[in-house]
């Protein structure tokens, strides 16, 4: 993307880190309430006002941090709505089910993203209003791919853990459940130790080529 100063940074990305962190969070609330557990409706978490679901490390300093030391990708996290396994049919199959509507939401808004950038280069997005529009449509595209793809790492909590807890063979789910109260430990070592990079590196590429193959977008 092309080089701004620290407050055009923020301008681009600002809305975009809001939306894919606060609509991943109501997508997992939304799908669990519609398998039977309200719990995040109860304590207000289905709400699109993001002051309800920044968390101040993985909203606010991660991806500042990757921001201002020029990572090339942009990652975060908001706090989890809360699910009570205990509401659903079947405990196992549902908050897999549950899990995988964040990744989900953020592959929706990437490739939102893109149809508007699409539209804002057909308008001619190299200055004026429509280059603002098309930067900041680039970094929303970048930002809701990169957290689907954290998001599929198979480390609990993170949403490709809680699928993995889903779809494993019991003795194995149990093992793995158990990573849990460690798992944000382990994502912000992985992303201070330098390893988180060339992690996802590759699955990040894969599905910016393949959103941009399938909107017909200029592959920068």
């Amino acid at each position: 993307m092309e080089s701004l100063n620290l407050v055009q940074n923020f301008a681009v990305w600002a809305l975009p880190v809001i939306f894919a962190i606060t609509l991943h969070e109501v997508a997992h609330g939304r799908v669990a309430r519609a398998l039977g557990d309200p719990t995040a409706q109860e304590q207000g978490r289905l709400s699109l006002n993001p002051l309800r679901h920044v968390d101040p490390v993985g909203t606010v300093l991660v991806p500042a941090v990757l921001l201002l030391s020029h990572a090339g990708f942009l990652i975060g996290w908001a706090k989890p709505v809360p699910v009570d396994w205990r509401k659903f049919k079947d405990p196992r199959r549902d908050m897999a089910v549950v899990a995988a509507a964040g990744p989900l939401s953020n592959l929706a808004m990437a490739v939102g993203w893109g149809v508007l950038l699409k539209i804002s280069l057909l308008m001619g997005g190299t200055g004026g209003a429509w280059y603002g529009v098309a930067l900041m449509a680039r970094a929303g595209i970048l930002i809701n791919a990169s957290l689907m793809v954290l998001n599929l790492l198979p480390i609990p909590p993170l949403d490709g853990g809680r699928v993995a807890v889903g779809l494993l063979p019991m003795r194995a789910a149990v093992l793995l459940a158990r990573i849990e109260p460690y798992g944000m430990l382990i994502l912000v070592l992985l992303v201070f130790g330098h390893v988180l990079t060339p992690l996802l590196s590759w699955p990040l590429a894969a599905v910016l080529s393949l959103i941009a193959r399938f909107l017909d977008l200029p592959v920068d």
